[in-house]
């Protein structure tokens, strides 16, 4: 996902509490809890306060309003499903029919086939719902886990932000799998 990147660690990190974040599309001062904008072609997330946010909820073509939809799935995917889909790992984002995985390098893009993504499609209509570009299915089999969920994409670069953060070495270390533990839980709370 090009252009991702530079709002990955930005959305990952936690702002020095005395620093004051800013709109990014009008420079007002926004609070922590804030919505986020999406640059369609860069890919870009864009920091909003609730005007602008209100401005692009419908979208202009360039910036939609990404929304705050959490949805826990019970995804119905069997493991044949799951190795169609050629993940060569156990979490995964779909945005737009294409499959993404977290990578401590960034979100690394699969290729994922038309049929897969129809057969998944098919067997879990609520994926039928997902809004363009703004919206994924996360997905973590990780370790026996069978959790999915709509969320917002903001959600997902902060996954791969993360990732990024904290992976080390080949395994990532204890350090990335308790903060992951973390990051699913708050999802769970946050899911209506």
């Amino acid at each position: 996902m090009p252009g991702a990147a530079g709002g990955l660690m930005r959305l990952a990190r936690r702002p020095a509490p005395e620093a004051q974040e800013r709109c990014e599309l009008c420079g007002a001062p926004i609070g922590a809890e804030h919505r986020h904008v999406l640059e369609v072609e860069s890919r870009n997330v864009l920091c909003a306060c609730r005007p602008c946010s209100i401005l692009f909820d419908r979208g202009d073509g360039r910036l939609r309003l990404i929304g705050d939809r959490r949805v826990a799935v019970d995804l119905q995917v069997t493991d044949v499903m799951w190795e169609q889909l050629r993940l060569p790992v156990d979490v995964a984002f779909f945005v737009n029919r294409k499959a993404y995985y977290p990578s401590p390098m960034g979100p690394t893009e699969s290729l994922l086939t038309l049929e897969a993504w129809n057969e998944l499609e098919q067997a879990n209509p609520i994926l039928r719902t997902l809004a363009p570009d703004v919206e994924a299915l996360l997905v973590n089999r990780v370790r026996g886990a069978r959790q999915a969920w709509i969320v917002p994409i903001d959600e997902c670069y902060a996954l791969v932000g993360l990732i990024r953060t904290h992976w080390r070495g080949f395994t990532g270390g204890a350090e990335v799998w308790r903060q992951l533990a973390q990051f699913y839980e708050r999802l769970d709370r946050r899911c209506r």
